[in-house]
């Protein structure tokens, strides 16, 4: 146990590090006669076949956040954290049949972009600023920080070394390539990380008893952690403020995957990229399949190790494990489930791999958020107030200053994040403090004809407010005779209701605004509007019962 990263893990992680940059520089090069233009770097000519979109897809979402949160959310209650993988399965099938038809027949760079062409310029140019900040200050900072993290625990480098590393590796082609680097890559990052995870679900559930085996071990963490093989969590499970029960399959959970799924420039940008709508939709469900296998390789993991630390009869007993999941100061590390994992039970040779499969995560969510923060801030806010008469040679310059300057702030910023327990549902939950907002204006543009723009407005600021009420029940603010006002609800219940009524504010004062009148600027939706491809459907139907099927065995 405890094999330490040797020459040969080295060598493997040398490799893949070398044909990684090599293959993004190479796919990006300036083609005899054609200088890059804003078209080649932040939409890769928009020449993605489907197989590309839906492997970029869940490279550009999978990171150290599933791989070391979720890991750790698995550690802490089980596989009901899958519902976020699974779930997000059927939501993209939403997303392509229902939302790309409009992002792709509108021509759109980005997501604001559709918000000035349904609302308004100065709209669009908020919320430009704000999915800049986001990027930069949540999403990219966590992502270095817990990869950090995983690296430090792993390969025993100093965590802001490993910071830095990563960072220089993710910089390396996606800064110079823009999408058609980051993409293209990711067909191959996805095929490792799926690979390296599952290598480690295997190795791990083999070890779990003395006597070994795959199988056996599956049959020992079902038998030695019942508890932890629930979808749908009842009141009394302590997680169940994090995952409250049947809402995850109707309540807020559709709340954050909207959002995620349908609104996020870095997940989005990859379907606005591709050949045709046909070609986006078909990347965009077989993303739905690999979603489906997620859970195998970051949730069963970390119930493994909870087992292992729980040490039950006849559980393998590992040395250091109780040292590995304590904190100094009493509680437990839940996020050290993967990368303790990975140092104690895999061995030299596959050890490169698997840590190769690590970066590989980690590197592309990077890449991803990279380029759409110089995306958003390139196109959306200093193209419309500063330069509206950018040259091509320009925008692309801008769009790799701006996204360097993005990545030393989230470097500098990232070791600040310390020790927080279960990072991934801390990102969802104050994520969540905005999203409800934000998809109450999308939603209500893309189906509600007399939204307007003041009503838009209004509806998120309101939702701020809205959300902003909720947190202060949990922390204890208001006692006495007026607790009752403040209501302590789990953060799934609170961004649905958040998100209810804010569409019910934008449709009440945009009725008032538009005088019950359609909006000039409504989505024109007729009955071929949404039609899809056999493929799509008859993958989609699969998907479906397989989720109907898997909620049923672990209800």
């Amino acid at each position: 146990m405890g094999n330490s990263f040797e020459t040969l893990d080295y060598i493997i992680f040398g490799v893949y590090a070398l044909i990684i940059v090599g293959v993004g520089l190479w796919v990006s090069r300036d083609k005899k006669g054609h200088k890059k233009d804003a078209n080649d770097y932040f939409l890769a000519s928009k020449s993605l076949p489907w197989w590309a979109i839906g492997a970029s897809l869940i490279a550009a979402n999978i990171s150290a956040e599933q791989f070391i949160g979720m890991s750790g959310s698995g550690f802490a209650m089980g596989l009901a954290i899958a519902s976020y993988e699974w779930m997000a399965a059927l939501t993209l099938i939403i997303v392509g049949k229902y939302f790309l038809p409009v992002f792709i027949e509108k021509g759109l760079y980005t997501i604001p972009e559709f918000i000035e062409k349904r609302y308004s310029t100065h709209l669009k140019s908020i919320l430009a600023i704000f999915w800049v900040a986001l990027f930069i200050f949540v999403n990219l900072t966590s992502v270095l920080f817990l990869g950090g993290k995983a690296l430090n625990v792993v390969l025993g480098v100093d965590t802001m070394t490993a910071i830095i590393c990563l960072a220089l590796f993710a910089a390396a082609y996606s800064l110079w390539g823009g999408l058609s680097a980051v993409a293209w890559t990711d067909v191959i990052q996805v095929a490792l990380l799926v690979v390296g995870g599952l290598i480690t679900t295997f190795i791990a559930l083999s070890s779990v008893t003395p006597e070994g085996g795959f199988f056996a071990g599956l049959q020992h963490i079902y038998e030695q952690a019942p508890d932890h093989f629930h979808m749908i969590l009842d009141k009394s499970n302590p997680e169940y403020m994090n995952l409250p029960g049947i809402a995850v399959l109707v309540g807020g959970l559709w709340v954050a995957n909207l959002y995620y799924w349908g609104f996020n420039q870095y997940i989005i940008q990859r379907t606005l990229a591709a050949k045709s709508l046909k070609e986006s939709q078909r990347g965009i469900v077989f993303a739905a399949f690999l979603k489906m296998i997620i859970p195998l390789i970051v949730v069963v993991p970390g119930i493994v190790a909870y087992v292992l630390y729980q040490g039950g009869e006849g559980t393998a007993i590992i040395d250091g494990v109780q040292t590995a999941f304590s904190k100094a100061g009493g509680g437990l590390n839940n996020d050290n489930a993967y990368p303790w994992l990975i140092s104690t039970f895999v061995p030299t040779g596959l050890k490169g791999l698997v840590v190769a499969a690590l970066a590989a995560a980690i590197v592309s969510s990077l890449a991803s958020m990279l380029n759409s923060t110089a995306t958003i801030f390139t196109m959306d806010i200093y193209k419309q107030n500063f330069n509206k008469s950018a040259s091509q040679s320009s925008l692309v310059k801008v769009g790799r200053i701006s996204a360097t300057i993005s990545l030393i702030i989230a470097v500098l910023i990232a070791p600040m994040l310390g020790n927080i327990d279960q990072m991934f549902q801390y990102i969802q939950e104050y994520t969540g403090l905005v999203s409800p907002g934000i998809l109450a204006v999308f939603i209500m543009g893309l189906f509600y004809k007399k939204a307007t723009n003041k009503g838009a407005i209004w509806g998120i600021i309101l939702s701020a407010f809205i959300a902003f009420y909720f947190k202060i029940g949990p922390n204890n603010w208001v006692i006495g005779d007026m607790a009752w006002l403040f209501p302590t609800l789990p953060w799934m219940h609170q961004m649905m209701i958040t998100w209810i009524l804010s569409m019910i504010i934008i449709a009440i004062i945009s009725n008032y605004d538009g005088k019950g009148k359609a909006s000039p600027k409504a989505i024109i939706i007729n009955n071929k509007t949404f039609e899809t491809g056999k493929n799509f459907n008859i993958a989609s139907f699969i998907i479906i019962i397989l989720l109907a099927f898997l909620y049923a065995m672990f209800w």
